[in-house]
């Protein structure tokens, strides 16, 4: 018995059948503990030691028992990575549970079963409970996450809560031989890591200002001014620009000030501006493009934006003229919100 409550103390009061028998118990000791109600079932052959409702950790401990061997994935092994201590939004949400790609079990309430093929080389077995390494997790998050937006501020929210870096994101991404959207997000782990938002840049090109007909832009001008300045879009015929801001997380005040004081440069030189983020280009282009359409209506251009396949009805004229979400150079300091948008568990032999 001590063995046994040794046991439940290290998987969070959860075990299972085949664990109670590696131990020397007998199926007839099982059912004396679930008479006595020392034991509940939770699935089938997976029990915990109280009756009443199980914590976030213990519903992830009977999960990764029901399908062993297996781990904990995706959204799942994110929160796992944040302690038992932690509660988030996530804990009401079904268990992600990772296992080899041929296995068939059955799929119970609460829990979503993802098979995958080379299981064992992805998965931290000595974690409590068992779970896919983060990199690993991040990845298959973003790339099955229902947007391209989505998927910027899995990769941002991972990396800016230091549960991992860029860096070993993409070195995990090139190990991946088959992913949705590796394209993609190899461009963004790579300005990521290195502070650029080219992706950003050709986003605004190929969802805002070409598909709507806009003007077309100079990119990356350069202005000599004030020694060597880069204007990320520029309309020159209309004195406008547009600033790309793609960190997708929170910088310091040594780069806030940076970006304040282009903007007020641009201000002094006779240059409207507005500063736009990952949310304005990848969220909602349609409706950035109208509201850009409009601005550049107003200092001179005659011509009229063109709805692409992807534009919804405009919603009023009103709604479009309103144009708060774009950041001029007046404004203070606050800026568009970024995307934030071994052995097993211890069977006994």
């Amino acid at each position: 018995m001590k063995r046994l409550q040794r046991l439940l103390n290290e998987q969070d009061g959860v075990v299972s059948r085949q664990q109670i028998r590696a131990l020397g118990l007998t199926d007839n000791d099982l059912r004396r503990f679930l008479r006595r109600r020392e034991l509940v079932q939770v699935h089938p052959g997976v029990y915990v030691n109280h009756t009443g409702p199980l914590t976030w950790h213990q519903r992830a401990w009977a999960a990764v028992h029901h399908a062993w061997p297996a781990a904990l994935s995706h959204g799942s092994a994110l929160r796992a990575a944040q302690g038992p201590g932690r509660r988030n939004d996530m804990d009401d949400d079904p268990i992600d549970v990772a296992l080899g790609h041929r296995r068939t079990i059955v799929q119970r309430d609460g829990v979503i079963l993802h098979r995958m093929v080379g299981l064992s080389s992805r998965v931290q077995w000595n974690r409590s409970p068992p779970r896919l390494r983060i990199e690993q997790a991040v990845l298959d998050l973003a790339a099955e996450s229902a947007s391209e937006l989505d998927a910027v501020a899995v990769l941002a929210g991972a990396v800016s809560a230091r549960q991992t870096t860029a860096s070993r994101l993409l070195h995990a991404l090139g190990q991946r031989k088959k992913i949705a959207r590796r394209r993609f997000l190899a461009d963004v782990l790579v300005d990521v890591a290195e502070g650029t938002c080219s992706v950003l840049e050709h986003g605004y090109l190929t969802r805002v200002e070409r598909p709507h007909g806009l003007p077309t832009a100079v990119r990356q001008a350069i202005d000599l001014s004030r020694g060597t300045l880069y204007r990320d879009v520029l309309y020159e015929d209309f004195d406008q620009v547009v600033e790309l801001d793609g960190r997708v997380f929170h910088s310091g005040a040594q780069n806030r000030d940076r970006d304040l004081r282009r903007d007020l440069d641009a201000a002094v030189d006779g240059l409207n501006g507005v500063r736009l983020g990952w949310g304005q280009v990848f969220g909602d282009p349609c409706a950035t493009a109208r509201k850009v359409a409009l601005i550049l209506q107003r200092q001179g251009w005659s011509g009229e934006p063109t709805p692409c396949t992807s534009c919804r009805p405009a919603r009023s004229r009103d709604s479009d003229r309103d144009t708060r979400g774009l950041q001029s150079p007046g404004d203070s300091e606050s800026r568009a919100n970024p995307p934030t948008s071994a052995s097993g568990p211890e069977h006994a032999a």
